[in-house]
C-alpha cells in the first residue's frame, strides 16, 4: 500500500511542484497559470515566463496550491484559493454567467485545476486532493467553495480535458451541481 501525503506548495517545494506539473499533459508548460490572467496576457508569456509567476506565488504565499507525494515522490498538484484571484474564470462565457455567487466576493474559493502525473493516475489521488482543498479553503475562510468539472460521461474526453476535475468525483465529495453551461461542462458548489 502506497503511503500518500498532502502538502502546502510552498517555496521550499517548488521543485516539487515542478516534478508534478511535468508529469504528463499541459501542466509544464501552463505552470497552473492559466486561470491566473487574461488571455491577451497569456498569449504573451511564455513557459518560463509562468514558471516565474508560480514561483513567485509560492514565495510570497500563502500557498496557492497543494501537492500530493504518493511514497515521497511529488504526484499531483492541485490549485486552489480565493476565486477573485482567478482573473480568467470571470471573463469566461461558460462559466461566469453561471454562477450562483458574486464574483467579487473573497470568500468565495474555487478548486480550478488538477495534474496528476500519468504514473500515479487510476489511484484516486483526485478525490485526495479534493478533500485535502476542500480542508485548505476551510482554514483559509472560505464560505463556498466552486469548481468546473467535466461530466466525463458524456462522452469522449482527452486526459488533458479533465484539468478542472471530473464531476463524479465532486459529487462524492459533497458538492451540488448548481448550473450545466454546456452538456459536458458542470458547475458545483460547496458551502463550507
Amino acid at each position: 500500500m502506497s503511503m500518500i501525503t498532502i502538502e502546502p506548495a510552498t517555496s521550499e517545494r517548488f521543485e516539487d511542484a515542478q516534478h508534478a506539473l511535468s508529469g504528463g499533459g499541459d501542466g509544464r508548460g501552463c505552470q497552473c497559470q492559466w486561470w491566473m490572467m487574461t488571455n491577451a496576457e497569456w498569449n504573451r508569456t511564455t513557459q518560463p515566463e509562468r514558471e516565474d509567476r508560480l514561483r513567485t506565488e509560492l514565495e510570497d504565499g500563502p500557498p496557492p496550491a497543494l501537492i500530493a507525494y504518493v511514497d515521497g515522490e511529488a504526484a499531483g498538484f492541485v490549485r486552489v484559493g480565493p476565486r477573485t484571484a482567478h482573473v480568467r474564470l470571470s471573463r469566461t462565457r461558460a462559466i461566469a454567467p453561471h454562477s450562483p455567487e458574486p464574483w467579487d466576493d473573497p470568500a468565495v474559493w474555487t478548486v480550478s485545476c488538477f495534474v496528476v502525473r500519468r504514473e500515479h493516475r487510476n489511484q484516486g489521488l483526485n478525490a485526495r486532493l479534493l478533500a485535502a482543498a476542500v480542508d485548505h479553503a476551510r482554514r483559509g475562510g472560505a464560505r463556498v467553495i466552486e469548481a468546473y468539472p467535466i461530466d466525463a460521461g458524456t462522452g469522449k474526453h482527452r486526459s488533458n480535458d479533465l484539468f478542472r476535475g471530473v464531476l463524479s468525483v465532486f459529487l462524492a465529495a459533497g458538492f451540488r451541481e448548481v448550473a450545466r453551461p454546456k452538456p459536458d461542462l458542470a458547475i458545483v458548489e460547496r458551502e463550507l
